[in-house]
């Protein structure tokens, strides 16, 4: 029998006819059905690696009614957080023979809900999902779809979500960078928040609150900005800091981008950080070093989640029993040049120094 030409497709009837056995036998070689003789299954795979054959995963994960594929959904690849969180779990998921396919979903639910459909559709062995803001997953998985049967949340859950997650110490990251910048003297305090609807966005906006609350610090509302974590709203809510009077000597921007985007709006007002305006980030991405000056942030460790996410989503494909496990990371403050000292009242005034003799602080907004 002549070898097919490059490019065609080799059959099993042809595998059969070079190895002088059933179609069936090389079937329960090729797809490991069943057990064959050791005599049959070294013809097979001699005609196998002669024809050049190979098996087509799509039509065999058919028949498996799961193909060894994993999708990651994240809500936006530019921002640089999420390739680390993506790459952790590409590398757990190549080490046990699975293949990844990354969607972006600009942060929109109904693209999210595109995505989970489709991915249903391939027969993709489970998810790892980031979940866009106002993300509507508990109904997008209900109900359960088929071939798709296990989930893990990454970074954010939505409202409602009980099943399994990977996250990270938010409150308590927050919390640290607040209180260092109180213990530097600091007390017109500002915070840029994420969008409301996270749930990420909220923990760290609760432990900048908690510690305020524990320093006796009151701030205006004003001094609590919502951005959308790019660089972009950061900048448009540091500008609108910066104009109000008395502005804040410090903010916590609740990620790096947004406190890139602070940064462009200090200089571009002329004023200087830290000497002018303290300033903390939240990722501690790798620019941080490299800023003017280096950004004090917040370490949390995307790589390590995505990783410990794909862990968990293959031991949940592999049959694990356990109830929902929620894995929660820890966050470090990592300490650079962007926040300066100040020499701290005797007392921690209830109000902003400035505000002593007002029973709502509210700044004003320059010209």
């Amino acid at each position: 029998m002549k070898k097919p030409k490059a490019g065609s497709q080799v059959t099993m009837r042809e595998i059969a006819e070079r190895a002088d056995v059933s179609i069936g036998t090389v079937s329960h070689v090729i797809n490991g059905t069943a057990v064959v003789r050791p005599k049959l299954k070294l013809r097979v795979l001699e005609a196998v690696r002669n024809l050049g054959f190979q098996p087509s995963a799509l039509a065999q994960g058919m028949r498996r009614n799961r193909i060894r594929m994993l999708g990651i959904i994240v809500p936006d690849i530019t921002n640089p957080f999420f390739p680390g969180v993506v790459r952790g779990a590409e590398d757990v998921a190549f080490k046990e023979s699975y293949r990844v396919v990354l969607c972006n979903t600009d942060n929109k639910p109904a693209k999210e809900a595109l995505y989970v459909a489709e991915l249903r559709s391939f027969r993709a062995s489970g998810l790892l999902i980031i979940p866009a803001a106002g993300s509507d997953l508990i109904s997008e998985l209900s109900p359960e779809p088929s071939g798709i049967q296990k989930v893990v949340c990454i970074d954010r859950c939505p409202a409602g979500w009980t099943g399994d997650a990977v996250v990270a110490l938010n409150e308590n990251g927050a919390y640290q960078a607040t209180r260092y910048l109180i213990h530097s003297g600091h007390r017109n305090l500002a915070v840029i928040t994420g969008p409301s609807l996270l749930a990420n966005s909220v923990e760290r906006l609760n432990g900048f609150r908690r510690a305020l609350a524990e320093a006796k610090i009151a701030i205006s509302p004003e001094f609590i900005q919502e951005a959308a974590f790019d660089s972009r709203s950061g900048y448009e809510a540091g500008t609108r800091l910066l104009r109000m009077l008395p502005r804040p000597t410090a903010i916590l921007a609740c990620n790096d981008m947004m406190a890139l985007g602070v940064l462009h709006a200090l200089h571009e007002r002329g004023l200087r950080c830290p000497e002018d305006v303290s300033l903390v980030g939240f990722d501690n991405l790798e620019f941080c070093e490299y800023t003017n000056p280096a950004l004090t942030s917040v370490y949390q460790p995307g790589y390590q989640m995505g990783a410990a996410a794909a862990h968990l989503l293959i031991e949940r494909i592999n049959g694990l029993p356990d109830p929902p496990k929620r894995v929660v990371l820890e966050t470090e403050l990592k300490v650079r040049n962007s926040v300066l000292p100040i020499a701290a009242p005797a007392e921690l005034p209830s109000q902003p120094a400035r505000h002593a003799s007002r029973k709502k602080p509210r700044p004003a907004v320059a010209n």
